[in-house]
């Protein structure tokens, strides 16, 4: 039952150099390299390799060649009932006393790590499940994938037994027997691991593509801004234009703008059909709410050309979102105190509700208060045809086409605008009967599995009101209908949320499979048509449907929950221990959602309590770095630890991932491991450690809570060997170094290391962090030695270094050079084992500074803006 069709290959497959298969199902053992990995596996399960399965593929000949070259290390589970059903759980065979690590969604939308020594340590609808084998010094995974019209997800069971749970969404679909519903695979490396196993994977389902096959969005090299924490769903042009001006006046100007969500035209179903949705602040009151039109709402469809860029602006107090955000928040806590006393069998609720309506008042005057100096709006526009953007309601002089004009004819350097929308239109889907759209409203169902999940308002609010989800077969109609109108306007890119809503509303559209084939396959049309094949964040997507299923143009996607600035339930240390489980999720998710997309670790707040904590990360996440500051909310110092003057950033080649010696450990409340991440830069390897300790998720309450004995300091070490240098082909000659400069950003230290030295000890206070670069030392001459660290003011100085030449001495009386290629200006910092004899900048001799204690040499760079940051420095070397 093979997802893909076999009409459909290029060609067959070629025959290779028959291995042996390192798994073998026999007596009741899963055996990898003849060790028993599960024991009591079920007679109706059974075992086949990948080469007997996957015998014909249309993937490009290259992957296909390497999927087979591995396929004995490889291959699929399968199980038979004898009944038929939409929802099917088996038993794969149990493990106990055995170290595991695994992804979960905790939930719907969500997924991080966890770790145990039993398949009843499990937790509900896990992704995968990573399995220590020291018996052969080996990783094995188990990955539950798609098979025809199901999807699968692993589960904890007695005794040790590990569930796979497989599923259609739909009382009309069913199935007894499975041949391949599950993948397994073998490596002594667990990143080369992930490689392989979801190369073998996209090779045989054929329904997604791997990162290394898409081009990423141009924005993950930039500094953004995103608009959702200084506005929520208040957010309007002229506070947008003010946002992105207070960046451009602090010296940082935004190469790219997520409009996030409040910029629609969204309404309830007891309104008047056509009308938007007034005075709507924070998230959770939109959440039942529809799209009426597929433009802009009337807050930017009211935007008059010039309206910004004259002497006379708009009046626009900067300090009103925070009065209305502060306002609404009174509002949600009375009503918590209302539904409170509710529950507890009070039946006089007149003093709460009294209350309630005088907040509510008070919020709607404030909102009132601005309407008489703000735009005029346009007549609306009831014909939401295809070609929407050519009424006369959208002309260029008004709208979100002049806004974005404005904005880049101010902001020279604004290269990329994106909007936010949620996967069907809005949270509650596409209102029936506004737009041209066949859309229905489907009561929500969800999934056995997302009982053991976390309580979750999104989930709630989007049960309660149903989806309004527009027909399967008119999804690229209705993609290629927004998007289209969006790219003519001037939106160079989209913000995909609230992606696994789809699950909810599969029952009457052949199950969750065929509803989300039909609706990705719309998305990666109307992406490749209207956003360059490139424009697109996907996010709240963290399960393996979309995976599998969704990404063969999506090349781009959150690899953690929301960043909370403090905890929605009211511990008032939440806004300490919330900050670490957030990195945990981005450095664990990367380990399988990078190998499909480029991870993107998400906004946070440059003035929050812990800034520089999440700074540090997003300085070596790979992914772009991007901010959610309210106006008036910015630490300038911070961001330019992290952004260059033009808005770029020093980015590393790769993405972060946790280190082989965290893998099995729980750096969120095990009480001794810190979190440590890896990555590259151009010319050697960082690696950045983090006390993340003070949370994490509570099985038994289902929510991530604190473990307040865990928030303290942590010791822990580093190793040069912690970067695992062969996982990227340009730098794997850097992992042979015989000696490194190491310097630790935070300490200022700097100093030699060799592959057979010690461990490096460190010990973090609670929500601190320290980042390690290495840089192999090149030997110039038999005394001089030379490793350039980088510029010292950015968090990740390595990544500032844009080229390196050396210049060795042959004989006595040559001299020996280094050529270093920086951007960026401020402290350049090198080791070198002597004192050059000369130094140059651009061609110009300068006076250097040089430490014979710890060879630090020293060099002030200027930013000059006509070679976009760039700077030649030359260190010479006589040799006498």
């Amino acid at each position: 039952m093979a997802p893909h069709d076999p009409v459909e290959s290029i060609f067959n497959v070629l025959k290779t150099h028959k291995k042996d298969n390192f798994f073998e199902l026999t007596d009741g053992k899963l055996l990898v390299e003849n060790a028993p990995l599960l024991f009591e596996v079920p007679s109706n399960v059974r075992f086949s390799s990948f080469s007997s399965i996957c015998q014909t593929s249309s993937a490009p000949i290259p992957l296909f060649h390497r999927a087979h070259s591995t396929s004995f290390k490889g291959g699929f589970l399968g199980f038979t009932k004898e009944d038929s059903s939409n929802c099917l759980m088996n038993s794969l065979g149990k493990f106990t006393g055995r170290d595991f690590h695994s992804i979960f969604r905790f939930k719907t939308w969500w997924s991080t790590q966890w770790v145990g020594n039993s398949g009843s340590d499990l937790q509900m609808e896990t992704q995968w499940v990573l399995l220590d084998v020291p018996d052969t010094k080996s990783y094995a995974i188990i990955i539950p994938i798609v098979e025809g019209k199901f999807r699968s997800a692993l589960y904890p069971g007695k005794d040790g037994h590990v569930l796979i749970c497989a599923e259609s969404g739909s009382s009309q679909v069913k199935a007894s027997s499975f041949g391949a519903i599950a993948y397994v695979h073998v490596s002594d490396n667990p990143y080369t691991l992930m490689k392989e196993a979801y190369t073998a994977l996209r090779v045989y389902l054929n329904t997604f593509k791997l990162l290394e096959e898409k081009s990423v969005p141009p924005l993950v090299n930039k500094f953004g801004w995103c608009t959702w924490d200084a506005f929520y769903l208040t957010v309007e042009p002229a506070g947008v234009w003010h946002g992105v001006n207070e960046f451009a006046q602090g010296g940082i100007s935004p190469r790219f703008l997520i409009i996030d969500d409040g910029w629609q035209g969204i309404n309830f179903d007891d309104q008047d059909p056509h009308e938007d949705a007034k005075n709507l602040v924070l998230g959770g009151t939109q959440m039942t709410a529809r799209l009426h039109r597929l433009d802009q709402g009337e807050k930017f469809r009211k935007y008059k050309a010039g309206s910004l860029l004259g002497p006379s602006l708009p009046i626009f107090d900067p300090n009103k979102p925070k009065l209305l955000i502060n306002k609404a928040v009174e509002i949600e806590h009375a009503e918590k105190a209302r539904d409170k006393a509710t529950r507890s069998g009070v039946t006089d609720l007149s003093q709460f509700e009294i209350k309630i309506e005088k907040l509510k008042k008070e919020l709607n005057e404030m909102f009132g208060g601005d309407q008489e100096n703000s735009f005029q709006a346009e007549p609306l526009c009831k014909d939401l045809g295809q070609h929407l953007y050519n009424s006369p309601c959208n002309s260029d002089n008004s709208g979100m086409k002049a806004f974005t004009r404005d904005l880049r004819t101010y902001f020279k350097g604004l290269d990329d605008i994106y909007v936010w929308h949620a996967l069907c239109g809005a949270w509650g889907g596409v209102r029936p009967g506004t737009t041209h759209l066949n859309s229905k409203i489907i009561p929500c169902k969800l999934s056995q599995g997302l009982d053991g999940t976390m309580d979750d308002l999104a989930v709630v609010k989007i049960v309660e009101g149903g989806i309004g989800l527009v027909h399967p077969d008119q999804a690229d109609y209705f993609y290629d209908s927004m998007h289209s109108y969006l790219s003519e306007v001037g939106i160079t890119g989209v913000k995909v949320d609230v992606i696994h809503t789809l699950e909810y509303v599969s029952e009457e559209y052949g199950g969750r499979v065929e509803l989300a084939k039909k609706y990705y396959n719309g998305l990666s049309k109307s992406l490749a048509k209207n956003f360059n094949g490139t424009g697109l964040i996907s996010s709240m997507q963290q399960c393996n449907d979309f995976f599998l299923l969704g990404t063969k143009q999506i090349s781009m996607g959150r690899v953690g929950d929301d960043f909370w600035f403090q905890d929605p339930n009211g511990d008032p240390n939440g806004v300490y221990w919330l900050q670490g489980v957030h990195m945990i999720h981005c450095a664990y998710n990367s380990m399988w959602m990078g190998q499909i997309i480029q991870p993107d670790w998400d906004m946070f707040q440059s003035d929050h309590v812990c800034a520089k904590f999440h700074a540090g990360s997003r300085a070596i996440c790979g992914g772009p770095i991007y901010v959610s500051d309210s106006l008036g909310g910015h630490d300038f110092d911070l961001l330019k630890k992290l952004v260059f003057p033009d808005g770029t950033i020093p980015k590393c080649l790769y993405f972060a991932l946790p280190t082989r010696d965290c893998i099995f450990k729980n750096p969120l409340f095990d009480g001794k491991t810190i979190l440590k991440i890896w990555n590259f830069n151009k010319y050697g390897g960082v690696i950045g450690a983090f006390n993340c300790q003070g949370a994490g998720w509570d099985p038994k309450e289902k929510r991530i809570r604190a473990y307040s004995n865990c928030y303290k300091p942590m010791t822990g070490s580093v190793h040069v060997n912690d970067i695992e240098w062969d996982q990227l082909k340009e730098v794997s000659e850097m992992g042979k170094a015989e000696e490194y400069a190491v310097y630790l950003n935070q300490a200022e230290k700097l100093f030699s290391t060799k592959p057979a030295s010690d461990t490096i000890p460190m010990t973090l206070e609670p929500s601190a962090f320290e980042i390690f670069s290495f840089v192999p030392i090149k030997q110039l001459s038999p005394i001089a030695k030379f490793a350039p660290i980088g510029l010292t003011n950015m968090f990740n100085s390595g990544g500032a270094i844009q080229g390196l030449q050396y210049e060795e001495a042959i004989g006595d009386g040559d001299n020996a050079s280094a050529k270093v290629e920086v951007k960026g200006g401020g402290n350049f910092l090198a080791y070198t084992s002597v004192l050059p004899s000369k130094c140059y900048l651009n061609g110009a001799e300068v006076e250097f500074e040089w430490s014979s204690q710890d060879g630090k040499l020293i060099l002030n760079l200027p930013w000059i803006e006509e070679a976009n940051g760039i700077s030649n420095v030359t260190f010479s070397f006589l040799v006498c």
